[in-house]
């Protein structure tokens, strides 16, 4: 039975976070980022585009864009770096990869990884921190290394 049918109001249904699916590969590395966040935080378009400021079909469009012509401008991209609480570099570098453009090269004779988030977070991250900071990230990446190479198989 409807609310029409029966007199009762009801306000319009409340947007609710899209399932956890696996990612496309058929999606551009902006669309992949978009999605992940959504993903992981339980969050919709709305919700990025309201906590980043931005209008909700600029959020959708570029999550729904498959081909980019060409990046975000730069304000869009702090924007939505700031509604999916991620770092600006992530997004900058997504949406050029999302136009056919690369900040940094893999490694010779290393395939690519396409749909690593972590991977593709901490290059873009590595920027946005002091020289300190980056001194104890490779600290931490050399002992795990050192951990790996004592323990194979384990990987």
């Amino acid at each position: 039975m409807t609310s029409h049918a029966t007199g009762d109001k009801q306000g319009p249904p409340a947007e609710q976070p899209q399932p956890a699916v696996a990612p496309d590969p058929a999606l551009n590395p902006l669309q992949r980022l978009i999605q992940q966040r959504l993903r992981e935080r339980g969050w919709s378009y709305r919700e990025v585009a309201r906590r980043g400021g931005l209008p909700h079909s600029t959020v959708h469009t570029l999550a729904a864009t498959r081909n980019l012509a060409r990046p975000p401008r730069p304000a869009t991209i702090d924007a939505l770096a700031k509604g999916l609480d991620v770092p600006v570099s992530a997004v900058r570098a997504a949406a050029a990869a999302s136009t056919g453009l690369h900040y940094y090269d893999e490694a010779p004779g290393e395939p690519e990884n396409p749909g690593d988030p972590e991977r593709d977070l901490l290059i873009a991250s590595i920027d946005e921190l002091t020289p300190e900071e980056r001194r104890h990230v490779a600290a931490l990446v050399e002992s795990l290394r050192n951990r790996a190479e004592r323990e194979p198989g384990d990987r």
